[in-house]
């Protein structure tokens, strides 16, 4: 089941299920020791699809506005569902949130190179060249509306 709401809306379940994926993912998995929960976490809309057979969070991002440009980010799948088409659910469902709730406003990305065709698809484009972010090589993108 797919869900957006804000941190104090989610259960306390729910909740857990979302940090213990991204730390599994962002700080585990990809080997990157940094402070994975911050105060954008505060402020954001969360994204997430519930697994209600497992308990679990399978797919996961937060949007928010930072200096008058939509940001996303966070943008994770269970290692489980990859390949299934679940990333390109996440964003679709990103996109139709930024669309309904800042329609018109810019959109800026820094996204893992590796997921790079996946935003373009969504008609983002590169902007600069690749950095390093808390270790893993990331590329600025930007999606503006038409």
């Amino acid at each position: 089941m797919w869900k957006i709401t804000k941190l104090h809306e989610l259960s306390p379940l729910e909740l857990f299920e979302i940090f213990r994926l991204r730390v599994d993912t962002f700080v585990v998995e990809q080997n990157r020791v940094y402070h994975e929960c911050d105060d954008v976490d505060l402020k954001a809309a969360h994204v997430l699809y519930w697994n209600e057979k497992t308990n679990q969070v399978d797919a996961y991002a937060r949007i928010f506005e930072e200096n008058g440009i939509i940001v996303f980010g966070r943008v994770v799948t269970r290692h489980s569902t990859r390949g299934l088409g679940m990333g390109r659910q996440l964003v679709q469902h990103i996109m139709n949130y930024i669309h309904e709730h800042w329609n018109g406003k810019n959109v800026a990305i820094e996204a893992q190179e590796q997921v790079v065709g996946l935003y373009e698809k969504f008609g983002f484009k590169t902007e600069g060249e690749s950095f390093i972010h808390e270790g893993t090589p990331h590329v600025k993108m930007v999606y503006t509306p038409k």
